[in-house]
């Protein structure tokens, strides 16, 4: 069974940074896709930036210039950095992965989700 650990959430000033990170663990042949979504307070999930295992990367537009995401395959994990951060940047934060198991078997797994607020 695939698990995804997710850290370094908090609070921030507008204008503040926070870095995510993101560990797999359990059984994992390869990891395809990693991915952050949020989810703010009424609103729906929704994806911020994704990075595939080339290297592609993909972002919202609202996050464009602002997040970087990137990976450690090694370690099979992920980061996302976030500068300039916006109180419309508050929600809850998760990562998701695809790949496959160590059995042959697609996965997708979500972590647990790291809260985010931004706020003077």
């Amino acid at each position: 069974q695939v698990q995804l650990v997710e850290s370094g959430g908090g609070s921030v000033q507008p204008g503040g940074s926070l870095r995510l990170s993101c560990a797999a663990s359990g059984g994992i042949a390869t990891i395809y896709t990693m991915g952050w979504h949020r989810q703010a307070p009424g609103k729906q999930r929704e994806l911020v930036a994704v990075i595939i295992s080339g290297g592609s990367t993909n972002y919202a537009d609202s996050v464009k210039g602002r997040f970087t995401i990137s990976r450690d395959n090694t370690k099979n994990t992920m980061y996302l950095q976030m500068n300039s951060l916006k109180p419309e940047d508050t929600a809850v934060y998760y990562c998701k992965c695809t790949g496959f198991t160590t059995y042959g078997n697609l996965y997708e797994s979500w972590g647990q989700g790291t809260q985010v607020t931004v706020s003077s």
